[in-house]
């Protein structure tokens, strides 16, 4: 048979698009939790007749933990069955920003869980992974096809349609590649701020010598999660007297209550890409997603 794409109910909207952008069958993976919080899982392949050849799984790495547990269950299965390519999309990658040990006996979390999936899968395909220390996906997942996508000039797109004369500012030097990225793409003005991080949600913030006065501001970055650094930065600008500061993001984690912070900021609209499902997804990865897995699936 030919490719089918897999997805989880959580994701069926975003796996959907993909699948018809390739014309590929979606099916979705059947998951129970046990009272002790063990996983069945049940794959939509009633015969042997049935089973592709090429199988996609639509998966981000979101509160990854049960996630990584379920591509491990479905890979070996999948084997067992005899199909022949596993490609995992996964717009998310968790566990990527552990890419050395900061302090004496900590785990280098981004090769234990990039050796991890190159073993499950013969392709990976990501969107904005958390890199700092790398230039290549392929030093962290060991695999020819380890693929990095980015949102930015999607983003940038929609930025442009939205907001007149924007100055892009990222949040911190972290931010630079995909700010410039994003400002290149419509020859938008930016500048980063400089972040100094004292614990998960404790940052102080200090803006670019940047005049942002009467300027409507956008802020950008690879992936919002305590909200602190993007609320802290939007005080600033504000303060500083731009006319309005609006938040663009590739992943829209916002744990906890973090979106309820950045709001308090003054922040105004907050847009995202599909990569993480949230009320502010904007952007719809698939077709980017499709053009990179397109040569990859097995007739």
């Amino acid at each position: 048979m030919a490719a089918w794409l897999l997805h989880f109910a959580d994701e069926a909207e975003p796996a959907k698009r993909l699948a018809d952008s390739l014309n590929l069958t979606a099916a979705q993976v059947v998951s129970h939790r046990f009272p002790d919080d063990e996983l069945r899982l049940t794959l939509p392949f009633a015969t042997e007749t049935s089973i592709p050849d090429t199988l996609v799984l639509y998966r981000s790495l979101d509160r990854p933990n049960d996630k990584l547990v379920e591509l491990l269950l479905i890979a070996r299965h999948a084997q067992q069955l005899g199909i022949k390519t596993l490609i995992l999309v996964a717009p998310y990658l968790a566990y990527m920003r552990q890419d050395i040990a900061f302090n004496p006996g900590e785990i280098v979390s981004q090769t234990i869980i990039g050796n991890f999936l190159g073993e499950l899968f013969s392709a990976v395909i990501t969107v904005d992974p958390h890199l700092h220390r790398i230039s290549h996906l392929q030093q962290a997942i060991p695999i020819e096809h380890a693929i990095a996508l980015s949102g930015a000039e999607r983003l940038a797109d929609l930025i442009a349609e939205k907001t007149a004369n924007p100055i892009l500012m990222g949040p911190d030097a972290e931010s630079l590649q995909w700010v410039e990225s994003a400002a290149q793409a419509h020859g938008f003005d930016y500048a980063v701020c400089t972040k100094v991080r004292s614990g998960d949600t404790q940052v102080q913030i200090q803006l670019p010598d940047r005049d942002v006065r009467g300027r409507a501001v956008v802020l950008m970055d690879d992936v919002a999660s305590s909200g602190r650094t993007l609320a802290g930065a939007a005080t600033l600008l504000l303060e500083a007297g731009a006319t309005s500061v609006d938040v663009a993001v590739t992943h829209a984690l916002f744990a906890g209550d973090a979106l309820v912070v950045i709001r308090e900021a003054g922040v105004g609209e907050v847009w995202s890409t599909d990569c993480i499902a949230h009320p502010s997804n904007a952007i719809a990865m698939a077709p980017m997603l499709a053009e990179v897995l397109r040569p990859l699936l097995v007739s």
